[in-house]
C-alpha cells in the first residue's frame, strides 16, 4: 500500500480536488513510479462529458507521465527501481495487432486504457474514507504524488534528462508526430497542411520538418499559436476563420499531400478531405464524437483514416523523439508551461482558453 496525493474528478461539472489517497499493493507484471512531471492533455477533458463520467466514476486522470521506479511487481523483469521512466498508454502484448507491432490498436486497448480499472475490473486505489477511485486512466492515472503502471507501458530514459518535462511525449506530442512519421511516412518534398496548432499539431508540424517536407501549412484562429507554428518549422499559415481557407491552404495547385486534423470539428475535418491533391491522406486524431459527412466522391484517390497515438510503439518511437530532441530537431519544450499540482484547474482552465499550448504538472 502506498499513500500519496491525486487529483480527483467527482463528476464532470466539478473542479479537480487534490486528495490523499491510497494505491493498493502492486500486482506482479505492475511497477509504482513517483511522479517527476505529467502533461495534461486534451483527453484527460474527455470526463467533463457526463457519460463519461458516469462511467468512470471518482477518478483520478493523467496519462504523460514521466518518473522515478520505486518498486516494482515479482514478474517486472525489464524495469530495475531507480530507472527513470516515460508512461504511455498501455497494451496486452499478445493480441494479434499487438504481436505486429501495432500495440495502439491492441484489442484490449479501451478496456485497459478508457475505463480507469484493471481489465479485471478492479479500481486499484482508495480515498481517505476507503471509497475506491479509479486510478488507471491510460494504464497510469499519473495527476498524482505517484502512479501505478505496468511494465508494458513504461519507457526507461536517461537519468541525465530533464525527466519532470519529458511526459508529454508519452500521448500528444507522441500522436502529433507519429501521426506524421508513422502514419504518413511522408517523402521528402511532400506537402501537408495541419488544422489546429495545439500541442498535437505542433508536434507534428516539427515532425514534417524533420521528415524534410517542403510545404507545411498550419491552419488555427489564434495569430500566436501561427506564430509558434512558424518558429517551429511551418512554411505557411492560414487563419481558420477567414472566408477563404480552402483556397489559401491549396494556395493554386492541386492540393497538398497529406492532412492532419487535431479539431475534431466536422467542418474542419471535412475541409482537410477537401484539400488533399489525388492520392492524398487525411489522418484524423481530434477526440470528440462528432461525425463527419463527406460524399463518396470526395474519396476518390483520397484515404481517410482516424490514427490511435501516432500508431506507435513507445519503446521504439519514445527514444526516437528524445533523440531528435537531443539534436535541437524537437524543441518541444517551447510547448510547455508548468504548475504545481495544486493549480490543476488553473492549468486546465488555460489549456482550454488556449494562453498555455501544454501544461505540465508537477506533483513535488
Amino acid at each position: 500500500m502506498t499513500a500519496t496525493r491525486a487529483a480527483v474528478l467527482r463528476g464532470h461539472d466539478r473542479a479537480f480536488a487534490v486528495e490523499d489517497v491510497e494505491l493498493g499493493p502492486l500486482r506482479p507484471d505492475e511497477i509504482l513510479v513517483r511522479i517527476a512531471g505529467v502533461g495534461l492533455c486534451h483527453t484527460d477533458m474527455m470526463p467533463r462529458d457526463p457519460g463519461v463520467a458516469a462511467r468512470l466514476g471518482p477518478v483520478v486522470l493523467g496519462h504523460e507521465g514521466s518518473g522515478v521506479v520505486e518498486q516494482v511487481g515479482s514478474a517486472v523483469t525489464r524495469i530495475q527501481v531507480g530507472d527513470h521512466v516515460l508512461l504511455s498508454f498501455d497494451s496486452c502484448g499478445w493480441c494479434a495487432t499487438c504481436l505486429r507491432g501495432a500495440p495502439a490498436y491492441c484489442t484490449e486497448f479501451s478496456q485497459r486504457n478508457m475505463t480507469g480499472r484493471r481489465t479485471d475490473g478492479t479500481h486499484g486505489a482508495t480515498d481517505r474514507d476507503g471509497a475506491p477511485l479509479a486510478v488507471r486512466w491510460f494504464g497510469q492515472s499519473s495527476f498524482a504524488g505517484h502512479a501505478v503502471a505496468t511494465e508494458r507501458n513504461a519507457v526507461v530514459v536517461d537519468r541525465e534528462l530533464p525527466l519532470e518535462l519529458l511526459g508529454p511525449l508519452g500521448c500528444g506530442l507522441q500522436t502529433g508526430a507519429g501521426a506524421v512519421l508513422n502514419e504518413m511516412a511522408p517523402s521528402t518534398g511532400q506537402s501537408i497542411a495541419v488544422f489546429g496548432a495545439g500541442a498535437v499539431g505542433l508536434a507534428a508540424v516539427m515532425a514534417a520538418k524533420i521528415a524534410g517536407a517542403a510545404d507545411i501549412v498550419v491552419v488555427d484562429l489564434v495569430p500566436g499559436r501561427l506564430d509558434l507554428a512558424l518558429e517551429l518549422g511551418a512554411t505557411r499559415t492560414v487563419l481558420g476563420d477567414t472566408d477563404d481557407v480552402l483556397a489559401r491552404i491549396v494556395n493554386g495547385g492541386p492540393g497538398v499531400d497529406f492532412t492532419l486534423d487535431t479539431t475534431g470539428v466536422p467542418g474542419v475535418m471535412r475541409t482537410a478531405v477537401a484539400c488533399l491533391a489525388r492520392p492524398g491522406k487525411a489522418v484524423l486524431v481530434g477526440v470528440g464524437s462528432k461525425e463527419v459527412s463527406v460524399p463518396p466522391a470526395m474519396l476518390a484517390g483520397r484515404t481517410l483514416t482516424f490514427s490511435l497515438e501516432g500508431n506507435s510503439v513507445p519503446q521504439l518511437f519514445l527514444p526516437r523523439l528524445l533523440r531528435f530532441w537531443e539534436r535541437g530537431l524537437f524543441p518541444f519544450e517551447k510547448l510547455v508551461r508548468t504548475y504545481s499540482l495544486d493549480d490543476i484547474n488553473q492549468a486546465e482552465s488555460d489549456a482550454i482558453a488556449g494562453t498555455t499550448v501544454k501544461p505540465v504538472l508537477l506533483p513535488a
